[in-house]
């Protein structure tokens, strides 16, 4: 039976939806293609059809999560204009802190399998997170191209940090703490050198 390209392309999206969870949620060791197939609700063939391993799997799942990021701060800036910032540094510290983790902002969830990755998934991550950092830098101040990247560098770390430290803490205030310190010093830091 031959599948239509539609179709297929649904297929690459649930395997890639549910490989996105799987991986923020249990990580790259404690995910495997078993739990991922039977997560996207597909047979180990329908995976192997779309993705040549779970390392190009995981790959593209991080990728897909930082152009995610990027496609969510691009559109704050052209519904906000300048006032974009707040806004996103709310709903990182907010919702994208407290949400189930599978659904968590993969700069903070998966930055650190990264790490642990062969060569080529890290370039491709290097390469999407500097897209990430142009981004950002874009809608910050009108200062120079090499300090708003810097800014950007830093907001992003800071904001992934923060929401790392928030989520590991078992005492909720402690983790509302963190997010609103970490909110202030992320705007405080973004309006240097305007």
């Amino acid at each position: 039976m031959r599948y239509s390209a539609e179709h297929k392309e649904q297929t690459r999206a649930r395997i890639l939806a549910a490989a996105g969870q799987l991986f923020r949620r249990e990580g790259y060791g404690g995910s495997g293609i078993d739990g991922l197939t039977r997560a996207a609700g597909v047979t180990n063939g329908a995976f192997y059809g779309h993705f040549r391993s779970k390392s190009e799997a995981f790959q593209t799942a991080v990728l897909d999560g930082l152009g995610q990021l990027r496609q969510g701060i691009a559109e704050l800036k052209a519904g906000r204009g300048k006032r974009w910032l707040k806004p996103f540094v709310d709903i990182y510290l907010g919702p994208k802190r407290t949400c189930d983790l599978g659904d968590a902002c993969a700069l903070a969830s998966l930055s650190s399998e990264v790490m642990r990755a062969g060569p080529e998934t890290r370039r491709a991550y290097e390469a999407e997170l500097r897209h990430l950092i142009d981004e950002v830098a874009g809608g910050l101040s009108d200062r120079a191209t090499a300090k708003r990247e810097d800014a950007a560098i830093a907001l992003l770390a800071l904001l992934a940090g923060g929401v790392t430290l928030a989520r590991a803490v078992a005492d909720p205030a402690l983790s509302d703490r963190i997010a609103q310190a970490v909110g202030r010093h992320a705007l405080a830091l973004a309006a240097l050198d305007q």
